[in-house]
């Protein structure tokens, strides 16, 4: 029973970091280069999991499962939205969008979200592999959003 109180408090800081890491934030490790110049590869980033509870928004950095693996994208089209791209303009919905994202030298596409399914593109559209390849992503595939640029120090920041 003394050995039991005795590990105690690092069996409560081994829970309590279990449940951050499952439930709040969680690093990761950004591999490839599928979204720079934004974001840069084997920089390490923090995943910001409760973030999810205020919705996805457009432009959002969100880690998605894929496979066995995980990817890093931008959200450009949410659910039943219609995302296209014709001769250099981006269409959602028909409407043209003034974007911040930088779609120079990206081939024309058509996408459409369905319920819950979001459109994501790599900021480096020329290599990404992203919904004009897998298609929308469903919502529930979404484990995070990338807030935060946590090494190398030289880089550490908010992400944008």
């Amino acid at each position: 029973m003394k050995k039991l109180k005795e590990l105690m408090p690092y069996i409560i800081i081994v829970v309590v970091v279990l449940l951050v890491r499952s439930f709040i934030v969680t690093p990761g490790l950004v591999n490839g280069s599928s979204m720079e110049p934004t974001l840069h590869n084997n920089e390490l980033v923090l995943i910001n999991k409760i973030g999810l509870n205020k919705g996805i928004d457009r432009y959002d950095i969100v880690v998605v499962k894929y496979e066995n693996s995980t990817i890093i994208k931008r959200v450009i089209g949410l659910p039943y939205e219609t995302v296209e791209y014709i001769n250099d303009i981006l269409y959602i919905d028909g409407e043209i969008v003034n974007t911040k994202v930088d779609f120079e030298y990206t081939k024309d596409f058509k996408l459409t979200a369905g319920k819950n399914e979001y459109i994501v593109l790599g900021d480096n559209r020329n290599i990404s592999k992203d919904s004009r390849i897998i298609g929308p992503v469903k919502e529930s595939d979404i484990i995070g959003k990338v807030d935060l640029v946590l090494f190398p120090f030289s880089k550490f920041g908010k992400v944008k």
